[in-house]
């Protein structure tokens, strides 16, 4: 998108506003908002450096299942420079750090988001595999091939956000500067073009895989006979695995993704709307708070899913004892 669209769409929606139309200014946003992502941030940081010292130190041997847990505590933790900006935001209501720490903190928040997304999605697929087709020999049960997908998800989130360095920027809105704000009207179409793609894309594929992988798991796992304790044993850690993932991608993931859509279209069509867009405008930023969680709720995911995992966590109080693998 070059700098002429830019001007175009700034210079239509001033000569409207100014025909009579409302000059939209951002919400007051409150301190729960600010105080809650503190809370989440320091809670998410600190399971997610337990999780990760715990795979580190305390397993010996790790499975394909184990590399994409491990990378998905990597998604949870990237987000913990950009922590202290974000909540400063929040309490400012503008951001005064500057323009290349606000594409930092975007490109930030979108590699912790999507890679999070994009490796649970993995591990429903992951799971099918191993437990519905466990006799038949396939690259997915391969630690190679699986250390390759990491790779490969993590040069898609650097492509997928590396463009913000270039064409986001920060400008000034009712006095204040603003950084990836509904009231950035000049940025309004990359905003519109960007949310369209990576809905689909970041949200909507990886879900939709992960619903049906879950319910032909679910399925498979209703048949099995009950009286033997090994499919007993899968049962239940399947439910529990199933049963939190899709509550990490229904309760974090969904409300931001549509609220986003929501007030993103609502401003490139309907920018007159200032009322309508400042309650939709709240209710986003709420949702982008409730999508932090997903870093606290992820380390319950291991815990659930691998024997090691929760073995190790008695284990992790012995620092000893994790450095000799025991």
């Amino acid at each position: 998108m070059d700098d002429s669209s830019f001007a175009l769409t700034y210079q239509a929606v001033n000569s409207t506003n100014s025909m009579g139309s409302p000059d939209c200014k951002p919400e007051n946003l409150g301190t729960s908002i600010p105080i809650f992502l503190s809370l989440i941030f320091s809670a998410g940081f600190i399971l997610n450096s337990v999780s990760l010292w715990i795979f580190w130190f305390c397993i010996k041997k790790w499975s394909p299942g184990m590399i994409l847990q491990f990378n998905l505590a990597l998604a949870d933790v990237v987000i913990t420079p950009a922590a202290p900006f974000i909540i400063a935001n929040f309490s400012l209501l503008h951001w005064p750090f500057g323009e290349f720490l606000c594409q930092l903190k975007v490109f930030l928040l979108s590699t912790n988001m999507y890679g999070s997304i994009y490796f649970l999605a993995l591990i429903s697929i992951h799971r099918y595999i191993v437990v519905v087709h466990c006799t038949k020999k396939t690259v997915f049960k391969e630690a190679k091939f699986m250390k390759l997908t990491c790779v490969g998800v993590w040069i898609i989130l650097l492509v997928q956000g590396f463009p913000f360095f270039f064409v986001l920027r920060t400008t000034q809105v009712s006095n204040s500067t603003q950084c990836l704000s509904f009231h950035q009207d000049e940025l309004m179409t990359l905003y519109f073009v960007w949310n369209t793609a990576i809905l689909f894309t970041g949200y909507i594929i990886p879900f939709v895989a992960s619903v049906i992988c879950y319910t032909l798991l679910a399925s498979f796992i209703i048949k099995l006979k009950a009286n033997q304790l090994k499919s007993q044993n899968m049962k239940i850690k399947s439910i529990q695995m199933i049963v939190m993932s899709l509550a990490i991608f229904i309760i974090c993931f969904l409300p931001v993704h549509v609220s986003r859509t929501v007030g993103i279209t609502l401003k490139f069509f309907h920018y007159e709307q200032c009322q309508v867009l400042n309650v939709v405008e709240l209710a986003y930023y709420r949702c982008l708070a409730l999508s932090s969680t997903n870093c606290c709720l992820d380390p319950f995911l291991y815990f659930f899913s691998s024997k090691k995992f929760k073995g190790s966590i008695s284990n992790a109080l012995s620092f000893t004892r994790c450095w000799n693998k025991q």
